[in-house]
């Protein structure tokens, strides 16, 4: 059961990462039109669709190369518990951080961190909404092995969206308030005849 779960979170995360990939390379030759046509441009109208599409493009290649694998390890970890939690904390992120990016943001901004930050905060505060003792673990060594990233919630380069790193993360916390395991109800149906 669980290494076929592990093959579908496996085949899904590569399969994520891929397509962002195929994104990167299909745009490169347009990317002066289609970054201010599909990134985030804070507080302006035409900038709103960016919300959705941003977390596609990449402005190059070392951009895409920073967030490929901790996306696959983050995205595997979730998809591990499941394609529609994924699905569910993936939008949850990829909303907060794009919105959070339009409403706070500073310039034109594109990119997934928004998303890698949401799926490691999901991950690094799951465990403690659950009393999960095994999430727990699991989040501590996540947090030894990537805990550095925490630093691009906070300004320190330029051209980089700490906004997206910041709305991300709150969106990843608060996926993990939302699709907690209420310990009650699981009481509850296993007392029901």
């Amino acid at each position: 059961m669980f290494a076929s779960r592990a093959r579908t979170a496996l085949a899904g995360s590569l399969l994520f990462a891929a397509v962002l990939w195929a994104v990167y390379l299909l745009t490169l030759l347009f990317k002066p039109v289609l970054f201010p046509l599909l990134g985030i441009l804070p507080r302006q109208l035409e900038g709103l669709d960016g919300v959705v599409f941003a977390p596609l493009l990449h402005a190059g290649t070392t951009h895409l190369l920073g967030n490929t694998l901790p996306l696959i390890v983050f995205s595997f970890l979730t998809l591990l518990e499941g394609v529609r939690r994924f699905v569910a904390v993936l939008a949850i992120s990829w909303l907060c951080s794009g919105i959070g990016v339009w409403l706070f943001g500073s310039g034109l901004t594109v990119g997934v961190s928004g998303v890698v930050f949401g799926l490691f905060a999901y991950l690094i505060v799951r465990g403690f909404y659950n009393r999960n003792t095994g999430q727990i673990l699991l989040s501590a060594v996540l947090f030894l092995v990537y805990g550095s990233i925490l630093w691009g919630l906070f300004p320190t380069a330029l051209g980089v969206s700490w906004q997206a790193h910041l709305f991300g993360a709150m969106g990843g916390v608060l996926a993990a308030v939302v699709l907690r395991h209420d310990r009650r109800a699981s009481t509850q149906k296993r007392a029901l005849p």
